[in-house]
């Protein structure tokens, strides 16, 4: 069966990178096709009727009829969709709901998700990833094995027996086509489950026994199954386990942090890392070329792209540009009007260019993940490069981790406190902590103008968690498995103080 299928697949990903090519060259001109067509698919229904979309003859025009939306601007109108109503936000009925992640909010939000962002985006979005892998390795047998996604959990939304709830990549899995279906491992009753340790221990038995060559998921989530499968098997190289494993698909956080837990488990030099970039609102970006750290922006998957200047994002009314505007190496937030009817919403990250035509993008962070208690305005970006340069340069390894402010008073300036629990601890945490500062300082201008002098920041603090901690401490936030992540950067002490009580407990 091997042999056909990687025929058959070669001949449509030939085709597929043709229409690639189109939007590579023509970017503008795809993204205004794809505009005109929303509007059309939206002005029936009751937002497009309320913003006469009926009216609306140019970008210009929808700019001015539409202001731009956050979730608690939709929510309205998400709420009586999950109740059974329709044609509310879009054309189609809308059954299914993604739970979006992220502990920075205590409330979940429920994207909705239609029969056309399902298959025009997020399945689109897997067949061109490994479409894309396949241009770049021809002679790859990935596709005669199996492919293990570390998803989560699905849900029935009680508010109405025709409407579901779950992590984006359980919806997938629930509605996979047969093809992929029989792909895919582990069985999709383990799959679905939302009992996460019960699911990792069936997870960790099942697959082992499969060829398993694509792994995908959120990295800490899938180290935690992988470390659970060594333990089971003794041993301490997952090729072992699957001698065939040769790709694994990450997106939702920063890889370099976790890039040498990887290397360390999976030992091969053949091993291939590819990034994407997609969230429960859509499918944004695939890394198309290899050994690199970008990805390129996919252009035709029912979504309309604007950009929020990073100057802008504090205004009242921010104004947004297109394509044919942004340049390299600036930093924009991103928003987007969807297939499933989320018109100009601001999705929260924020990405910088790094070549045009065609448009490829580095995610650099949330427009609401930063530090600036006192003017540092450190992004995650700067932290993430901070500890992946420090870890490497003193061969020590972080699990997870996540910084908070340490307020001043009247006899002490502030300070950041970092919370980090280590895989592989280096020799010296005084030593770790001055090195961090140094590369944050070298990273960020404004955090080393602070730091003069320790002018209104002292060094960083940093405390050693015991293993476990972050674990247990989203055990007791429902939070365990799936798209689940741990906040990088807070300007409160409110998790922090959870987590710090969590650890003396243990």
């Amino acid at each position: 069966m091997g042999a056909p299928f990687n025929s058959i697949f070669s001949w449509l990903i030939k085709k597929r990178v043709h229409q690639i090519d189109l939007f590579k060259k023509h970017p503008v001109e795809v993204q205004n096709e794809l505009f005109f067509q929303l509007i059309a698919s939206g002005k029936n229904t009751e937002f497009g009727i309320k913003h006469q979309f009926s009216a609306i003859k140019s970008i210009n025009d929808f700019k001015k009829s539409v202001p731009l939306q956050t979730y608690d601007d939709l929510f309205p109108y998400i709420e009586r969709i999950k109740s059974g109503e329709q044609n509310l936000l879009w054309n189609t009925e809308i059954i299914w709901f993604a739970k979006s992640s992220g502990t920075t909010n205590q409330r979940s939000k429920m994207i909705p998700v239609s029969k056309e962002s399902l298959q025009e985006c997020h399945y689109k979005g897997g067949k061109d990833l490994l479409g894309l892998y396949y241009a770049n390795h021809p002679q790859t047998k990935l596709f005669t094995g199996k492919h293990l996604i570390v998803g989560g959990s699905s849900e029935i939304n009680y508010f109405n027996q025709k409407s579901y709830f779950g992590d984006l990549s359980a919806i997938i899995v629930k509605n996979l086509p047969w093809w992929c279906e029989w792909r895919r491992t582990p069985s999709k009753e383990i799959a679905l489950m939302d009992q996460w340790e019960e699911k990792l221990n069936l997870m960790a038995q099942e697959t082992v026994k499969d060829d398993v060559r694509i792994l995908a998921g959120v990295p800490s989530w899938s180290l935690v199954l992988l470390k659970k499968i060594l333990e089971n098997q003794k041993t301490d190289n997952i090729l072992d386990v699957w001698p065939n494993l040769e790709l694994y698909m990450h997106g939702g956080v920063n890889f370099e942090p976790y890039r040498n837990q990887f290397e360390q488990i999976i030992k091969s030099p053949n091993m291939n890392y590819v990034q994407t970039y997609n969230a429960s609102e859509g499918f944004f970006g695939i890394q198309d070329l290899v050994k690199s750290d970008d990805m390129l922006l996919m252009l035709d998957y029912g979504i309309f792209y604007e950009f929020i200047p990073l100057e802008e994002i504090a205004q009242k009314n921010p104004q947004t540009i297109g394509l044919n505007e942004v340049e390299i190496g600036k930093v924009y937030a991103i928003v987007i009007t969807t297939n499933a009817g989320l018109w100009r919403y601001q999705l929260g990250d924020t990405v910088s260019f790094t070549t045009l035509f065609p448009h490829r993008i580095k995610v650099v962070g949330r427009t609401a993940q930063y530090l600036n208690v006192f003017g540092e305005e450190l992004m995650i970006d700067n932290v993430e490069k901070a500890i992946s340069l420090t870890c490497t340069s003193l061969n020590c390894t972080i699990s997870d981790y996540t910084v908070c402010p340490v307020f001043m008073t009247q006899t002490k300036n502030g300070a950041h406190e970092w919370l980090i629990e280590f895989s592989s601890e280096p020799k010296d945490l005084t030593f770790f902590a001055d090195v961090l500062d140094e590369n944050l300082k070298n990273l960020n201008s404004d955090y080393s103008a602070k730091r003069t002098n320790d002018l209104s920041l002292q060094k960083p603090i940093i405390r050693n968690l015991k293993t476990g901690t972050f674990y247990e401490w989203l055990k007791q936030k429902s939070k365990l498995g799936g798209q689940n992540k741990i906040p990088r950067l807070q300007n409160t002490r409110n998790f922090a103080e959870e987590i710090l009580a969590i650890d003396a407990t243990l």
